[in-house]
């Protein structure tokens, strides 16, 4: 029988650690996934480009480990789940898929809302946009745009809100390997850096740069050409975005690049960030 948990605010703020990870593949990357959770133990685990269905998800696997899973999921692209550990301060509610505002639902997978705990998580794999002059760059950044509405129309500034995920966009030239050579191209355009920044000013902290500000080559992801990750050729395009509520208890904010050095490893690596009571 599975155990009744508490409502939402029966436990005073505790220590909380939140992470976010592309997984390029969660039946590939399950048993990299798995020992992750195990090493690092976080509160919540985000998930993005799971490449499965809900009913081929892992989910045993993780529950095994005492976790439980929320998951928007599509066969071979896109896909987000949402891993709580399964204790009474992590109680799960209102879990949303997509943007859930009245318009035609996007059919990729890329959006899940849940409330862990009294934190608002929002688990995000937005569009890569492939190349400037596509029409999947226009997509990305309508994407961006109706996202920024979602907050506007949905969520609450007030209230402690993050949102994680792989964002497709390296907010400055701090954040990339290269400027000159990625100035103008996709996931560096001045148009995608000002759609994040919108989605920002609704009130959002970029975790990171709160605790270190000026600190160089934050990579989060490497092509897998080229062999980038042993040239440190990488980019920041993964992000933990905080409301001011929960942004005020920020402890940590950092890169795991441990699973990037495994054998088969997806192209990023996990980011988390601890926040106190």
């Amino acid at each position: 029988m599975q155990r009744e948990l508490p409502p939402p605010g029966a436990y005073p703020p505790a220590p909380m650690r939140i992470a976010t990870w592309n997984v390029n593949s969660i039946r590939v990357r399950v048993d990299a996934v798995a020992a992750w959770l195990e090493t690092k133990r976080p509160d919540v685990l985000c998930l993005q480009e799971i490449k499965v269905e809900e009913k081929d998800f892992p989910a045993a696997r993780f529950e095994a480990l005492g976790y439980r899973s929320a998951v928007s999921g599509q066969k071979t692209y896109n896909g987000v789940a949402i891993l709580t550990r399964d204790a009474p301060e992590n109680a799960v509610t209102d879990v949303v898929a997509g943007f859930a505002d009245g318009a035609d639902e996007d059919p990729h997978r890329r959006l899940l809302r849940a409330t862990v705990g009294g934190v608002r998580v929002i688990d995000a794999y937005c569009p890569n946009g492939e190349d400037v002059t596509s029409d999947k760059y226009v997509y990305k950044l309508a994407w961006f745009a109706r996202l920024r509405r979602m907050f506007d129309t949905q969520e609450d500034a007030t209230k402690p809100v993050v949102i994680v995920g792989d964002f497709n966009v390296a907010p400055a030239d701090i954040d990339v390997h290269a400027p000159d050579r990625w100035k103008g191209k996709v996931l560096c355009t001045d148009a995608e850096r000002a759609a994040l920044a919108n989605v920002q000013s609704w009130g959002l902290t970029d975790c990171m740069r709160k605790l270190h500000p000026d600190t160089p080559k934050l990579f989060t992801w490497w092509d897998y050409r080229l062999a980038a990750f042993n040239r440190g050729w990488g980019m920041r395009i993964d992000h933990v975005l905080a409301s001011a509520p929960l942004a005020a208890r920020l402890t940590a904010c950092e890169v795991d690049v441990e699973p990037r050095r495994a054998e088969r490893p997806s192209d990023h690596a996990p980011v988390f960030a601890d926040f106190g009571p």
